[in-house]
């Protein structure tokens, strides 16, 4: 019985293969991947920027709120880290995310809207030949 359900499973991975499936994927993935370096660098070199500015200068990534301050003794070195809520960093990801799911938002609307467009049109195409 398990050996069915292995050959089984064999033949539905050997299907999803040969289909192309996995090379809309990968291709999907290095898209992706892209993207992302682009809209990363919108965030952080267009945006981010012009946040700090309209806040007084001080980047967003480094907004934080310290708990504990660090101690420093005299000669110099670090006794104590600072232990701080790094929320900036924090906000930069959340603008970061929402700039990519608009972006995916649109692309998809307009690839939803395309369809339904020729859908229309085969289905207008269909009356008239039934007609």
């Amino acid at each position: 019985m398990a050996e069915k359900k292995k050959s089984g499973f064999w033949k539905d991975f050997k299907d999803f293969i040969s289909k192309g499936n996995v090379i809309d994927l990968a291709v999907a993935v290095v898209i992706g991947a892209a993207f992302n370096k682009i809209v990363s660098s919108f965030v952080n070199d267009i945006i981010m920027p012009l946040i700090s500015l309209a806040v007084g200068g001080k980047s967003v990534a480094d907004w934080k709120w310290v708990i504990t301050e660090q101690v420093v003794a005299a000669d110099g070195t670090v006794t104590t880290a600072e232990n701080a809520l790094r929320y900036g960093a924090f906000i930069q990801n959340v603008i970061d995310f929402l700039i990519v799911a608009f972006s995916i938002f649109i692309v998809l609307r307009a690839f939803t809207k395309l369809q339904n467009r020729r859908k229309k049109a085969e289905a207008q195409e269909e009356e008239k030949k039934d007609a």
